[in-house]
């Protein structure tokens, strides 16, 4: 019975028409990711309404944030493209393996983050601010958030084994609730509602990993009941070291890359940080903000990946290109859209997290400045994941060094230093152009030597 079901459902990513496989892949994973982008922008919201120092404190807890999504994701793409081109190749074992050994590293992420929450967090703000109360306010919240980041890690770990055998629809469900809780808890732990003790920030940090823990859960039981493609049971489970390697030769260049998103934010911080900490939290809104942008592009991209990957290992080229193509003309629609919500609302944008007057002045110049590069960034990283998705990952990696570290903490420090804060924010479509640039270069190499001779 498990056989004759799963059968449908793994070819369908070689035979369904491509324009059908890619929404109905990515439609649930973008309507959660939609949710998990609401749910940062409204967690800010809230902290936000406690005063702006605790504003300021999650916009410098963000790096580290960030870094840690960068270590799960990046390892759940290695995981993601061996899964499903094993599938592709008809290696089922090679895929119950590349499960199994996705879950221990996903354990092992979150361990490596606990400890940093136990013993660096204090070290970590102090390195940024010297404002006490910016650091108190940011070690209660991200201590929480890195102590009990396992429910975050076994979450993305499970959605993308689910994605990996296209059943995207059940990550739809455990996102979206996760979401839900943690939007329904914010306010009722921050601000001590129906019966709850007011817990400030710290309350803040307790919703969101509340929503984490039960989006694993939920994610955990639908692998259970409606996976029959992989086991995620761990019984006689042994680390393999072939295993890991493969994921890694795909997952650590993903890794570095969104890691340099982290190392540039942090410099971004400590550039701003010399204006003035409101400079800080504005471009920490900017990036709660852009989520709301940015990640349905992030979900079109989790549908595509596995079935380029699928398609690579069944050497059918025109789906690879049909599917890379259609995905771009997405993305990019997705970001003129968000070009306009910032070009013609920045400071309603703003309003959103009670910004003050001089909170103002600095940033609806500065949301202006910097959604231009959403003119390029959709193409970018549509490229980007096909490289992945092709295991060329370190493609991806070169492109995204040189634009955060080659292009946009160096000019966004000669900029701040030659004509001050406002020329800082146009760092970012320069570095964009930069991208388009080289992704295209390397996307032609990578076709020329993995695509063009595929049937």
């Amino acid at each position: 019975m498990p056989q004759s079901s799963a059968k449908p459902e793994q070819n369908r990513m070689g035979t369904m028409p491509v324009n059908r496989l890619l929404i109905s892949m990515s439609l649930p994973m973008i309507i959660s990711m939609l949710v998990q982008a609401m749910y940062n922008i409204i967690d800010s919201i809230f902290v936000s309404r406690i005063n702006e120092a605790a504003l300021a404190a999650i916009s410098m807890a963000f790096p580290i944030q960030s870094l840690m999504i960068a270590v799960s994701s990046g390892t759940c793409v290695g995981v993601n493209a061996l899964l499903s081109r094993s599938l592709g190749e008809q290696n089922p074992k090679q895929a119950q393996k590349a499960a199994q050994n996705g879950i221990f590293l996903a354990v092992l992420g979150a361990l490596a983050f606990a400890l940093f929450g136990i013993f660096a967090s204090r070290l970590y703000f102090a390195s940024q601010t010297d404002d006490p109360e910016i650091i108190e306010y940011g070690i209660q919240y991200l201590q929480i958030c890195l102590i009990f980041s396992v429910g975050f890690y076994m979450e993305m770990m499970l959605e993308r084994i689910m994605q990996s055998t296209g059943r995207t629809i059940y990550n739809m469900f455990s996102q979206g609730l996760g979401a839900i809780t943690n939007i329904i808890l914010d306010p009722i732990m921050i601000f001590g509602l129906a019966g709850f003790p007011a817990l400030g920030i710290r309350g803040a940090a307790i919703a969101t990993v509340t929503g984490q823990f039960l989006a694993m859960f939920i994610s955990l039981f639908c692998n259970l009941r409606w996976n029959p493609d992989v086991s995620i049971r761990m019984k006689g489970f042994s680390p393999d070291k072939r295993i890991i390697t493969i994921i890694y030769a795909v997952g650590l260049p993903s890794i570095v890359m969104q890691s340099i998103s982290s190392v540039m934010t942090y410099g971004m911080n400590k550039i701003l940080g010399v204006f003035s900490s409101t400079a800080v939290t504005v471009f920490g809104v900017y990036f709660k903000l852009q989520s709301f942008v940015f990640m349905p592009v992030f979900g079109l991209n989790n549908g595509m990946i596995p079935i380029i990957a699928y398609n690579y290992g069944a050497r059918n080229r025109k789906r690879i290109m049909d599917t890379a193509r259609m995905s771009i003309i997405i993305a990019v629609s997705i970001m003129l859209l968000g070009l306009a919500a910032f070009q013609l609302f920045p400071a309603q944008l703003l309003l959103l997290f009670d910004a003050s007057d001089h909170m103002l002045e600095i940033g609806v110049p500065a949301l202006r400045l910097i959604s231009l590069s959403f003119l390029f960034a959709g193409y970018c990283i549509i490229v980007g994941s096909v490289f992945q998705a092709l295991g060329n990952g370190m493609y991806s990696l070169i492109t995204s060094v040189a634009r955060q570290l080659l292009c946009i903490l160096p000019a966004a420090w000669i900029f701040a230093e030659v004509w001050g804060l406002h020329a800082v924010w146009y760092s970012f479509p320069l570095a964009e152009i930069i991208s388009v640039v080289l992704s295209t270069i390397l996307f032609k190499r990578i076709y020329d030597n993995k695509i063009r001779n595929l049937q």
